[in-house]
């Protein structure tokens, strides 16, 4: 893939770089961002996801334009926030937080929005935003002990993930399953092909 862009991608999520590379993306380097998570008073669910998108990518961007070999990469960040109504679930961090999680996920639906961005600078950052609606079944007491001590729920958010054992939990998904586990791959596709980097021209050389 010689004349690309170099590709960062602005998180140190194991899942978002492994969906990545099920497409035959590896990005050229991994600079992880860290930025206050904390909604703003009345934010909703989506301009939250969408904000920190965004505050991660420039956050990125930034710090590769103090290292010169960089200059030019493009930037991919991403960030999901899961919701029941307009209350914002934590990335759950605590037993007290994920059991709490569930407890209100149990036997009813919640929306998951993934935002992601891509930009060469904070003047050229490309946006999406996807919302998927998921239903969980109803979880016994007993069902969320044992998930709770598997200990898969820790910095989930929503205090769950679906690519894990929580999978057996949902009973319908209208929306993209690949945005619930952290980054909608149709949407991240087409935003990089969009910006500039051949998301195609590996395929070929990708094993089945």
């Amino acid at each position: 893939m010689s004349g690309r862009p170099k590709l960062i991608l602005a998180s140190a999520s194991p899942r978002r770089l492994a969906l990545l590379q099920q497409i035959g993306i590896d990005p050229d380097f991994l600079r992880p961002t860290t930025v206050d998570e904390a909604p703003e008073k009345g934010e909703l669910p989506r301009t939250l996801a969408r904000r920190l998108a965004r505050t991660k990518c420039e956050v990125a961007l930034r710090a590769i334009g103090r290292e010169p070999e960089l200059e030019g990469s493009l930037v991919l960040s991403a960030d999901t926030v899961v919701a029941v109504g307009r209350r914002i679930l934590p990335k759950a961090e605590t037993l007290e937080e994920a059991s709490a999680c569930l407890r209100l996920l149990s036997g009813r639906s919640h929306r998951v929005y993934t935002a992601i961005c891509a930009g060469y600078s904070s003047s050229r950052v490309r946006e999406r935003i996807t919302e998927t609606r998921v239903r969980f079944k109803r979880l016994s007491r007993e069902e969320i002990d044992t998930y709770l001590g598997s200990g898969e729920w820790r910095g989930k958010a929503g205090g769950y993930a679906i690519q894990g054992i929580a999978g057996s939990f949902v009973l319908k998904l209208a929306g993209s399953y690949t945005s619930v586990v952290g980054l909608p791959l149709n949407e991240a596709s087409a935003l990089l092909e969009g910006a500039g980097y051949p998301v195609r021209l590996a395929w070929s050389s990708v094993a089945v």
